[in-house]
């Protein structure tokens, strides 16, 4: 009979749990199997990927993808080549990286709180025949901390030049700061200071302020990919010398005539507050018949010896400003005479243009009868030569003879 030879080790018997001659222990047979999964296959495949840029923190999502996929397994690796998906399994330790997607043709995972040590490159492995592999970088942003402006001075005078600072701390890349005042744009130099890694960025701002800046926003605006419409700002604060007015209350219109008042109000704005607002009269002294209270000055009853200029002034801690008003005071009847002396002149311009018209008439009629009268004399001085035989008779018998002849020349005479 033939005998049946049974395997070492399948009986059961010996050993005493030991491997049994011819057999493989489960680990290396585990291994072995998957060594053949990863046996290349095919080809013709296209391995596609993207750069991934993402801000520290956030999430960021990697992914392989198979043109023509034939099935063929894909994994992917950390910067430090280390597996993090194999198909759908994850070999990986961190629970950061999570599987979105996986298909034959595509593996897709995502990677939460990103940070600075994430960033490098990211390879997908495709194996076929010959194996491909491509890698996609990550580019990690870190938007600025601790914006802030510092001011030289908190509160400033005008027309001094003041210095303000703005700071960009740990940033990645490099901040670009830009100035306003208000809406206008005002250049500023930058410094940058690299840490490692991270950028700070400080801008510097000179500034000469004026009364008009006082509560007007100074505003630090910082340009970086990671971040939009960061930015911080101080109100300057600007101390200026009063702003003095003088305002007429009465009269309000018209002439400021004797025996009549008059008064005069001063108006100060100031930072701070003017704390004195007085009178005075230029070159000379004041009338002792002026009232003054406070900022109004009065006079009752006007006469010339008032004519001058009054000066209001107001200080503050900054200085002293002042403005003038320039009295003149006119006769009682000034406005009335005024008024008679206009309709006078009216009516004595409509007079000589009606004299000038009338004249003009006159030498038109003059100038036509003189023309008339001339051409009379000569006809009739012809008269009576048409019938004389010779011409000593026609001058005998012309018509006024030599007696009209001494008339005509006084006529025209």
């Amino acid at each position: 009979m033939a005998s049946r030879t049974e395997p070492s080790g399948c009986s059961g018997r010996g050993g005493g749990g030991g491997a049994a001659p011819g057999i493989l222990p489960l680990p290396l047979l585990l291994l072995l199997l998957a060594a053949a999964a990863l046996i290349p296959r095919g080809g013709g495949q296209n391995l596609v990927t993207e750069d991934v840029t993402v801000v520290e923190g956030e999430v960021a999502t990697i992914s392989c993808r198979v043109k023509n996929s034939d099935d063929s397994v894909i994994q992917l690796l950390n910067p430090n080549r280390q597996t993090i998906y194999f198909k759908d399994f994850r070999p990986l330790k961190d629970s950061r990286f999570q599987l979105v997607n996986f298909s034959n043709s595509e593996l897709r995972v995502s990677l939460t709180n990103v940070s600075i040590s994430d960033e490098g490159r990211y390879f997908c492995q495709l194996y076929t025949d010959p194996p491909q592999e491509i890698y996609t970088t990550m580019t990690v942003l870190v938007p600025p901390r601790n914006l802030m402006i510092d001011i030289q001075k908190d509160i400033a005078t005008e027309g001094e030049e003041i210095e303000l600072n703005c700071t960009a701390m740990a940033s990645r890349p490099a901040t670009t700061i830009r100035w306003f005042k208000g809406n206008k744009e005002l250049p500023g130099k930058s410094e940058v200071e690299q840490w490692s890694d991270m950028f700070t960025v400080t801008s510097q701002l000179l500034l000469t302020v004026g009364r008009e800046d006082d509560g007007v926003p100074v505003i630090c605006l910082v340009d970086h990919p990671a971040v939009k419409d960061l930015q911080t700002q101080r109100y300057l604060e600007v101390m200026y010398k009063p702003q003095v007015r003088v305002l007429q209350n009465y009269p309000l219109q018209g002439l400021t005539r004797e025996g009549e008042p008059l008064e005069l109000t001063c108006t100060a704005f100031g930072k701070p507050q003017p704390t004195e607002v007085k009178w005075l009269r230029v070159d000379d002294e004041m009338p002792q018949h002026v009232v003054v209270s406070g900022s109004n000055l009065l006079i009752n009853n006007l006469n010339k010896t008032d004519n001058g200029t009054y000066r209001c002034e107001a200080s503050n801690a900054v200085g002293k400003s002042s403005a003038d008003y320039m009295l003149f005071v006119y006769d009682s009847r000034a406005g009335d005479e005024g008024s008679i002396r206009a309709v006078d002149h009216a009516v004595i311009g409509g007079v000589v243009a009606v004299v000038v018209f009338a004249m003009l008439c006159l030498l038109i009629i003059l100038g036509r009868y003189f023309a008339r009268h001339k051409g009379t004399y000569f006809t009739h001085e012809a008269k009576g030569a048409d019938d004389a035989a010779d011409a000593d008779t026609a001058i005998i018998n012309a018509e006024g003879g030599q007696n009209n002849s001494e008339e005509k020349k006084e006529y025209f005479i």
